[in-house]
Formats: C-alpha cells, structure tokens, sequence
C-alpha cells in the first residue's frame, strides 16, 4: 500500500510501531526512526543511494534491526503544491519500496524539511562540516515528526 491519506495508513497499522522515515537525495537516503508510540523521531543513519537492489538490502536491514512497520517517504512537491520530475521519482521509489519490504508507505510533503533540519542543526552549533553530513538523516527526521504528528492527531 502506497498512499498519501495520513487515514488509511494509519488504518494500515492497527497496533501502531516503530516507523522508518526516508529522505531521499539523488546520492544518499537520509533515515530515521519513531517510537512506536509515534512521539518521536530522531535521525538514524545516511546511506549511500545506488541500485535499488543495494539500497533495498540496506533498508530491509535496518527494518529488520528496528522492526519498523511502516515506511514515511518524503515527497518533494513544488512550493504551489504540484508534482514534478522529483516528485515522480520518489513515487517510483516508493513503489519500489513497498514490493521489497511488503510494509505500508505514507509519502509526505517534504517542502521545507531540508531547510528546517538545517535550522536545528545550526541551533545546535553544528560545524558545516558535520551539517553536511548529518542533512540527510535531520531532513528524514522532520518528515518523519511531521507525519507522526499527523497520525497522532497533534498537527495535520
């Protein structure tokens, strides 16, 4: 199952648990993971985007490490909210996402996710140098807290 209805993914995870959040780039994935109580999420790892077999093999690993029941995939719509070749993009990866790991996947607007993980990680005093390369993974995180919130009802 592949939707963007916050509604019927959650209807797809009765019992709740933990979810992986993607961000994806066109040379990494950043991850991140929620409670399963969907509180919280933090930045996990950032892998290096290839073939899908070796990012599938990546990512059936770390579901399997966190046993997440559900995959938050960034959608990157355009500021008026329409859908271009990135976007397009994601959907065909998310597709691709859903045969392998057999999970259900919500795509969520990733508009401004980059931009304010950038924000929280300059808060923290973070040297661009580590920015760089924890972007990834902190843009998944806002995607996935933003969605989490959603599903709990605390922000839509």
């Amino acid at each position: 199952m592949i939707t963007t209805d916050v509604a019927a993914f959650r209807a797809a995870l009765p019992a709740g648990g933990t979810l992986l959040g993607l961000d994806l780039g066109t040379q990494t994935i950043g991850t991140a993971f929620c409670d399963p109580g969907w509180r919280f999420a933090s930045p996990a790892k950032t892998l290096k985007r290839g073939k899908f077999g070796a990012d599938r093999e990546a990512l059936a690993a770390l579901v399997r490490e966190r046993g997440a029941a559900g995959v938050v995939i960034g959608l990157p719509l355009n500021m008026d909210g329409s859908e271009g070749p990135r976007s397009q993009s994601s959907r065909a990866y998310a597709r691709n996402v859903a045969q392998a790991l057999n999970l259900p996947v919500l795509l969520w607007d990733e508009r401004w996710s980059t931009a304010s993980a950038e924000g929280a990680l300059i808060a923290q005093d973070m040297s661009r140098a580590k920015r760089a390369s924890r972007i990834d993974s902190a843009a998944a995180a806002v995607i996935l807290q933003a969605a989490t919130d959603a599903l709990t009802g605390g922000f839509a």
